[in-house]
């Protein structure tokens, strides 16, 4: 299954996002890494599914 151009640029940009709060979580980060975690979980995740569920 090929995914678009849409779908790969929501999940690039959920895979950062969740890698800046992972690792900002790993240096002791405690106010900007529960953010980044939360958007990536509750906006990116459910972007990206929709943006591949739009192109199937």
């Amino acid at each position: 299954m090929a995914l678009d151009r849409d779908t790969r640029i929501a999940g690039a940009i959920t895979a950062v996002v969740l890698l800046l709060g992972y690792a900002d979580l790993w240096h002791g980060g405690d106010v900007i890494a529960p953010l980044l975690l939360v958007i990536g979980y509750v906006v990116g995740v459910p972007a990206t599914l929709l943006a591949n569920s739009r192109s199937a």
